[in-house]
């Protein structure tokens, strides 16, 4: 039996062989194929970035131009009243400027550009230069005439010239840029495809691979989906029938044992009022009485304890403004209520499990948090509602405390009205239970 057994042992251990050899293939692929497009993405982004400081380079230069022409027409204009001499000064800033911006430009000029391309511009500008000096000479000494006339036969042609040049240039740089943007996007596609296609493959070996194991195992995750929903189906009936036994204690509670105490205290009363002023019975009949009641409030108080009327008669936050004072007369802990956000009315059964929740924790809290103080928030948001119960004690050991009967609980509460319950470690030591619930799935609609 042990060897049949071994030798048609499960098919696992080769088939995740299988699988981590095919997603190796698919790692060193993808791999492979990152650092391709990692390169021409690199590529673009040099060839595109050097077109584009290349074409802020000769906006500059064209810019400058554009001053050189402007100032040219305002020492032509007659009414100008300045001499042409005191253009000097411009004159040199724009110079330094524009020679700036050839040295950076040359530095980043496209790789297609001729030599004849290169050097025409900076050849050009030093004529330009040349003759603007001529001209300064001349208003130097006097002949602002010639000097007016050098600036409409030379220096206007030669800035226009200039312009002209310029604005091929960016012309040829932006169809550079638009001719490799191209190019490299014909890459990407076709590198792109091959990708998509190979990962297509890898994922049909893998499916085709996985099958058989998922289907082995099919029958297993059956079988623990439905003892899953067993234990759950189990739990809510457990809380269904526990919440139902509660409730006709209460009722017994309140109404037999109510009904009886009430009754004996009112004999009581027309017994006492019958008897002489300053009889010693009068007085043991008034002791009586008085013992009567108590015991009565002690039921109604254990029958509201046991399932809260006040629940379906006033709401939960009502509930637990009755119910967090009865407890700290009761245990002694110091509880801190607060309330948040607008308040709306929440469906009784959901109430129900709520107020279980306060309850359960709040026990919890006396009995094995070793503190008298916690904290209730009940916050009304307004897409959810929020539970919180908090104590700054010893907080939850998880081997024990946390798989209690208590705890699963709470849990299946939180799952009947569709919420989530977290258990958390505040920053102050101790435990925080919440209770996180959609506000659709609690709130009670009137009318």
């Amino acid at each position: 039996m042990a060897k049949n057994a071994q030798g048609s042992g499960s098919p696992t251990a080769k088939l995740l062989l299988g699988l981590v050899l095919t997603l190796a293939a698919v790692l060193l692929f993808a791999y492979y194929m990152t650092t391709q497009l990692a390169g021409l993405r690199a590529l673009q982004s040099n060839m595109v970035d050097r077109n584009r400081k290349d074409s802020l380079q000769l906006l500059r230069v064209q810019n400058d131009l554009n001053s050189l022409a402007l100032a040219m027409q305002e020492i032509l204009d007659k009414r100008e009243p300045y001499p042409l001499t005191a253009w000097t000064a411009q004159f040199d800033r724009i110079r330094g400027d524009l020679d700036a911006a050839l040295k950076i430009e040359d530095a980043f000029a496209p790789t297609q550009r001729t030599a004849e391309q290169r050097t025409y511009l900076s050849q050009s500008l030093t004529q330009f230069w040349d003759a603007t000096d001529r001209m300064f000479a001349l208003a130097a000494n006097g002949k602002e005439a010639g000097a007016r006339e050098q600036i409409q036969v030379t220096l206007q042609a030669r800035e226009a010239a200039l312009s002209t040049a310029v604005s091929r240039l960016l012309i040829q740089n932006n169809e550079a840029e638009e001719q490799a943007t191209a190019e490299i996007t014909k890459i990407y596609d076709r590198v792109q495809r091959q990708l998509y296609f190979f990962l297509s493959a890898a994922l049909l070996v893998i499916v085709l691979t996985s099958l058989y194991l998922i289907q082995a195992n099919k029958k297993i995750f059956a079988q623990m989906t439905e003892l899953s929903e067993q234990r759950s189906e189990l739990a809510q009936k457990l809380i269904s029938t526990q919440e139902s036994t509660l409730r006709h204690l209460s009722r017994e509670l309140h109404d037999e044992f109510g009904q009886v105490l009430t009754a004996i205290g009112a004999l009581l009363s027309r017994a006492g009022k019958q008897m002489p002023g300053e009889s010693a019975l009068r007085e043991d009949l008034k002791e009586v009485q008085e013992i009567t009641q108590s015991t009565l409030t002690k039921v109604r108080g254990l029958s509201q304890a046991l399932h809260p009327v006040l629940l379906e008669e006033a709401g939960l936050a009502a509930t637990l403004d009755w119910y967090i004072p009865t407890v700290e007369r009761q245990t002694g802990l110091a509880v801190h209520y607060e309330k948040s956000g607008t308040e709306f009315p929440v469906e009784t059964a959901a109430g129900v499990h709520l107020y279980r929740v306060v309850q359960e924790s709040l026990n919890n809290v006396n009995r094995h948090a070793e503190t008298k103080e916690a904290w209730v928030r009940l916050t009304y948001g307004a897409q959810e509602l929020r539970l919180e119960i908090e104590d700054h004690g010893k907080g939850l050991r998880r081997e024990k405390d946390q798989h209690g009967i208590g705890m699963v609980a709470m849990r299946e509460r939180a799952e009947l009205i569709g919420g989530t319950l977290e258990y958390e470690k505040p920053d102050a030591g101790g435990t925080r239970v919440r209770l996180r619930v959609a506000r659709e799935k609690v709130e009670a609609h009137v009318g």
